[in-house]
């Protein structure tokens, strides 16, 4: 495809240059994967609305069984998006990734009080 001439070579290298870095289209990605499941993207709206849940009070407000909740919150902490806080012999969860919580806002997520 090199041998191709160029409309625009400034903007071929532009693009070029903008998948030298690999390893950041994979990283997005797999977090578009994450994001692509239903229950996973209800339960970081819930998340970012509620920080501090237990998976009960998730799995009630979502409508999953405690099992699924755990599971999904297993693999969304295992990703760095989550993180559990213990409370007595409750364990809470809250969103822990600064890029989730934006993305989650530029997709109409709201804080509690926001739509007061």
């Amino acid at each position: 495809m090199n041998d191709v001439p160029a409309i625009d070579p400034h903007k071929r290298a532009e693009a070029t240059a903008a998948l030298r870095d690999d390893h950041t289209i994979d990283a997005w990605a797999r977090r578009f994967a994450l994001l692509s499941d239903p229950n996973r993207l209800r339960l970081l709206f819930c998340l970012h609305r509620a920080p501090g849940i237990a998976v009960s009070d998730l799995a009630v407000a979502v409508g999953m069984s405690d099992t699924s909740v755990s599971h999904a919150l297993r693999l969304l902490r295992s990703n760095g998006w989550v993180r559990s806080e213990r409370s007595g012999r409750t364990v809470l969860y809250s969103l822990d990734d600064d890029t989730i919580h934006d993305m989650l806002h530029r997709l109409g997520a709201t804080h509690a009080g926001d739509d007061a």
